[in-house]
């Protein structure tokens, strides 16, 4: 008997298959879901080919899928799908992992993305209110430009105060909603 493929293994929304979950999904419906969500995702400002792949990682009953699979499911190149697992990479979107006994890695979609995606954007925040402070005592805060930065850097004090706050409401509902995962 032939070994299964990634997609059998997965048996994911992508594949068509019976699912360990349950019954499969329709993959042109999930298609439709990954390249609409995608789009979305491309208009808020991600670029094409990591929204495409998120959406894939997304939408897999697994969170997790190898390079080839979501080629196959995308029909990318792996090149393509590298070069967008680098970039969720970089924004703590995905991570590798990989496969016991081989050299392939899979990528995982984090179970808490949006979390950790917006919580490392403090960091950017924090440098970007450091920048500004300096531009403030640079230019002097009594000049139009002093001013005028020293109003964004407001802005962005209180929008780190914000999402921490937010954050931390975020945790309580999750744990509510859905346990402690």
């Amino acid at each position: 008997m032939a070994e299964p493929t990634g997609a059998e293994r997965d048996a994911g929304p992508e594949s068509g298959l019976e699912s360990e979950s349950g019954p499969a999904r329709d993959a042109e419906a999930v298609s439709k879901f990954v390249e609409s969500f995608a789009a979305q995702l491309v208009e808020a400002g991600m670029q094409r080919m990591p929204a495409r792949v998120f959406a894939a990682l997304l939408s897999s009953d697994s969170g997790t899928m190898t390079s080839v699979e979501l080629g196959e499911q995308l029909r990318i190149s792996p090149a393509a799908v590298s070069g967008a697992v680098r970039y969720l990479a970089q924004q703590h979107m995905v991570a590798r992992e990989r496969e016991p006994g081989s050299r392939r890695e899979r990528y995982r979609v984090h179970s808490n993305q949006w979390y950790e995606a917006l919580t490392s954007r403090d960091a950017v925040i924090k440098r970007w209110e450091y920048a500004l402070r300096e531009g403030v005592d640079s230019l002097g805060g009594d000049t139009p430009a002093g001013r005028r930065l020293a109003e964004t850097l407001a802005f962005f004090e209180f929008v780190d105060d914000e999402i921490a706050r937010m954050m931390d409401r975020w945790r309580v509902q999750r744990e509510e909603r859905f346990g402690g995962g």
